[in-house]
């Protein structure tokens, strides 16, 4: 989440009389991630008794066109029992709009916190909530490329180029490299279905040690369903900087979800390539956005050199230790 657009007030109060919200009491902008505009709302709510709702902006990277498939998705999980933020329509049954000359949407507040240093009994949660979210999402029928497969890895080498350099001496010919094996030995083969591909922490909300909220599905898409538990390892197992693994997190996680769901023996042999290809996404998506995102952005840049530090241990980890098993 983040704040490109930039909203008065006086039009987010407008904006709210088209729903049963209440009129406007207070509007945050929320600086977490790089995505898209989003506001934290307190509003009077239709009865009185406050409300809190979060109000997306959909900036250039979110496709409008894509936006049904997210709507449709979260409904469907919502319906069986995942604890996901539903979008909310107005008196007229419509739950996209624009704004500032941006789509918009007003989405459900979900109570809970996201944790910066998890426990394993956390992880552990994390992936069984993962697991549930794979099961729930069986039976949807609607499809979305993955734009950041292994081709979308080659364009946003491409476009970064030499600009990788100025990051890090040499980390243009480390991510040839690594896409040169991945091209070699990414597998094909592997069960699909519709993935989160974002679990960061700060996408789980939570209560102690219980997950009260799943955010940010704006990375959803078909792909290989074991990649999705890749990318939630590679972003809860590590400190922030990628230099410290922490097993105990990589065996609750992995305890979680066998829990909840389960891997099959291909899946879990092809684990340790998996988190190859997630520490590569984030490297090159943390790389482009370091080299392009405004200097006047209320944004956080993330550090892309955190995944590479990431990508090197997977690739040389023992595949048996990654998920305590």
């Amino acid at each position: 989440m983040a704040v490109y657009t930039h909203v008065p007030a006086e039009e987010i109060d407008a904006f709210l009389t088209r729903y049963d919200a209440g009129r406007l009491v207070s509007a945050k902008g929320i600086a977490e991630g790089v995505e898209n505009s989003n506001y934290l709302l307190e509003t009077t709510g239709a009865d009185g008794a406050g409300h809190r709702y979060i109000l997306t902006l959909y900036e250039k990277r979110v496709d409008e066109a894509d936006l049904p498939f997210f709507m449709d998705l979260l409904d469907h999980l919502g319906a069986r029992g995942c604890l996901v933020p539903r979008f909310i329509a107005d008196r007229e049954g419509r739950r996209l709009q624009q704004l500032s000359g941006r789509p918009a949407c007003l989405i459900e507040f979900l109570t809970g916190i996201s944790v910066t240093e998890p426990t394993p009994g956390q992880a552990r949660a994390a992936g069984a909530a993962l697991g549930e979210l794979h099961r729930a999402a069986q039976g949807f029928a609607g499809e979305r490329r993955n734009a950041l497969d292994i081709a979308g890895w080659h364009d946003l080498a491409a476009k970064c180029g030499d600009d990788f350099d100025q990051i890090a001496p040499g980390l243009a010919a480390r991510v040839s490299e690594e896409l040169a094996f991945l091209d070699a030995h990414w597998l094909t083969d592997l069960p699909r279905s519709v993935i989160h591909a974002d679990l960061f922490p700060d996408n789980v909300l939570m209560l102690d040690e219980a997950v009260t909220g799943l955010i940010d599905f704006y990375f959803s898409c078909t792909d290989i369903r074991a990649y999705d538990l890749a990318v939630t390892h590679s972003a809860w197992c590590f400190s922030n900087d990628g230099a410290t693994w922490y097993g105990a997190r990589g065996a609750a996680i992995g305890a979680g979800y066998m829990e909840a769901h389960g891997l099959s023996e291909a899946e879990h042999a092809a684990f340790p390539i998996l988190c190859r290809g997630a520490a590569l996404r984030f490297l090159l998506t943390r790389a482009y956005d370091w080299i392009n995102t405004p200097a006047d952005a209320l944004v956080t840049r993330k550090d892309p050199l955190a995944y590479l530090r990431r990508l090197d241990f997977y690739a040389k980890a023992d595949p048996a230790a990654l998920l305590g098993q």
